[in-house]
């Protein structure tokens, strides 16, 4: 196990450094030049070409582009990621700031729709052929295909501006005030957890049905045992090694699906402040955001990878 860790440690860290050299070289193959972007249309004008050379050595880009990376990539380790060319502002504190909501928002709806999607896949499976599983079923397979900037975009007309329940958008830090925290919040995190529930929700209902047929289960019924403990100590833990390779990849779907839901609720996070960046052209903000959610996918995708062992003893790493 402890070889297998530091193989997958490695294996991460040359992820991850591929990422950066790609993320840089990509944003920089954008149309435009972030300077002019970043100047007023009146200091377009008046400005010298002189000046405008000293406005991009002031922000490192004129230098060569091996340069710039061997310059950020150094600084990474260091925890510098530069400056902001848009916010004027060191770029670790502008991304701190914004990472408290689209983090809390974001492992609200992790474990929301983890857990509703296990405990909805196992009783739909327990209960194969009924009512219940058919509305379960019915209702994951339309989560899985509709469209959460829609879906949000709904919700806030109904509940926000027809029947005035919740607000249309914003965000309250849960330390400020955790009740207007939770009226704001209830909206983007339904829009988030649904599509990773709903895959959640169709998986573990496989798993289950699959493991619920394999003989030391039957064992287990004959033996007396209650439904619970079969479920829980047999049918649960073996069933749920599938639904662990999906927690990886639902991670990234909330992580990527907050670009959406925080523009549409006009929410103060890193998918708003990735598009106001993308926007503006402003690299060191892209490069920070991109690194920061794919350390978060391979950190998750290495737990999950670990877990297997745990889940299933038969399995063993080499």
């Amino acid at each position: 196990m402890t070889t297998f860790v530091i193989r997958r440690i490695f294996q991460a860290l040359v992820v991850l450094v591929v990422i950066m050299l790609l993320v840089f070289i990509v944003i920089r193959l954008l149309p435009g030049d972030p300077i002019l972007i970043y100047m007023t249309q009146q200091d377009i004008q008046t400005l010298t070409l002189d000046q405008l050379n000293a406005v991009k050595a002031e922000f490192g880009l004129d230098r060569p582009l091996i340069v710039q990376f061997g310059s950020w990539f150094g600084g990474v380790f260091r925890g510098d990621f530069g400056d902001s060319l848009f916010y004027h502002q060191s770029v670790t504190s502008l991304v701190g700031q914004r990472l408290q909501a689209t983090l809390t928002l974001g492992i609200i709806a992790f474990i929301l729709s983890h857990l509703v999607g296990i405990i909805f896949g196992t009783v739909s499976a327990l209960r194969r052929n009924s009512w219940l599983d058919t509305t379960v079923t019915v209702l994951a397979n339309v989560g899985i295909t509709i469209p959460v900037f829609w879906l949000g975009i709904l919700l806030i007309y109904f509940f926000g501006l027809k029947l005035n329940w919740l607000p249309r958008f914003g965000y309250t830090p849960l330390t400020s005030d955790w009740l207007d925290f939770a009226k704001h919040a209830i909206l983007p995190v339904f829009c988030l957890s649904i599509f990773a529930l709903a895959s959640i929700t169709r998986q573990t209902r496989s798993s289950i049905l699959e493991v619920i047929h394999q003989d030391y289960i039957r064992t287990a019924w004959a033996k007396g045992l209650r439904e619970r403990a079969v479920v829980v100590r047999h049918v649960l833990k073996n069933g749920l090694i599938p639904v662990m390779t999906l927690m990886g990849i639902g991670l990234s779907h909330i992580l990527g699906g907050s670009v959406l839901i925080e523009t549409v609720f006009n929410i103060p996070g890193m998918g708003r402040l990735s598009v106001e960046a993308i926007q503006s052209q402003d690299y060191a903000v892209i490069q920070a955001i991109v690194l920061f959610v794919a350390i978060t996918v391979v950190a998750v995708n290495l737990i999950v990878d670990v877990a297997y062992g745990w889940l299933d003893p038969r399995i063993r790493y080499g």
